[in-house]
């Protein structure tokens, strides 16, 4: 085997080895190591080079980002996920009738479709789901996702909630608790519009929590000025901070009028 290749599958293997025994500093070393390692192969992308350890050399590097991949998201890294699934991408779609297919693909494009969604990056979760075939559609894994959005597009929070009991892999539960942090943020903001106060079984239900502490846990965390009180959530001060933005409305007018008699003229 060329040298070279053996020092990189010789650090591929110490960097899982401080992966399971969740090293992440010396894993975060190691992988910067690997990367810079591989651009001694000229068989990547983006110059794809026919040589005699090629589909040796693509392999290793695609498990490699994978594994760079799952590494962000053990270190709840979302710009690190990011980076290393575009630098992966090239190896599931330019590699794809080179190398055999990855045990790990559809797992890893699932993850990719629910950052996108934590981010609230819709359009950006489309394309991806266009670029996908019929087959990948039908996966436990994007098909997750892709219920995911419809119930967060519906307003059907409390199926987004519960579908983190039934994640098609355990690495999707960090991502899985920012989608809900998410969700709840939006229901809270509702809540603070709509109602003056609720009283806590209301808010607790509203809020899609199992026990009033998380109820409590929550308003503390994340929402200082709802006062709780007299068993009941009041939102008031909410309200009272919230800036009230002025309309312009003889600007607006102004406005109206000016566009009418550009129409006019141009009848």
């Amino acid at each position: 085997m060329d040298p070279k290749l053996t020092e990189v599958s010789q650090l591929f293997e110490r960097f899982k080895a401080a992966i399971t025994r969740k090293d992440y500093d010396t894993c975060t070393q190691q992988l910067s190591q690997l990367k810079v390692m591989l651009t001694g192969f000229r068989s990547l992308p983006p110059l794809f080079e026919e040589t005699p350890n090629s589909v040796h050399e693509l392999t290793l590097a695609r498990d490699i980002f994978e594994h760079a991949v799952l590494l962000s998201v053990k270190i709840e890294d979302q710009d690190a996920f990011e980076r290393d699934f575009f630098q992966l991408k090239p190896y599931y779609t330019d590699a794809r009738n080179r190398l055999p297919e990855s045990p790990n693909e559809y797992m890893i494009l699932g993850l990719n479709l629910l950052r996108l969604l934590v981010q609230n990056r819709i359009a950006e979760f489309h394309t991806e789901l266009e670029l996908l075939t019929s087959t990948a559609l039908e996966n436990p894994c994007i098909k997750h996702a892709v219920e995911l959005e419809q119930s967060f597009m519906e307003g059907a929070y409390n199926r987004v909630l519960s579908a983190k009991q039934n994640v098609p892999n355990e690495t999707y539960g960090y991502f899985m608790d920012l989608l809900a942090k998410t969700v709840r943020d939006e229901i809270a903001g509702c809540s603070e519009k709509a109602y003056d106060y609720l009283s806590i079984n209301d808010a607790r239900q509203m809020l899609l929590f199992t026990s009033d502490q998380e109820l409590l846990e929550y308003s503390k965390e994340e929402h200082s000025e709802w006062e709780v009180k007299n068993g009941s959530v009041f939102f008031q001060k909410a309200k009272d901070s919230a800036p009230c933005k002025e309309i312009p409305s003889l600007q607006l007018i102004n406005q109206t009028l000016s566009y009418a008699r550009e129409l006019e003229r141009i009848v």
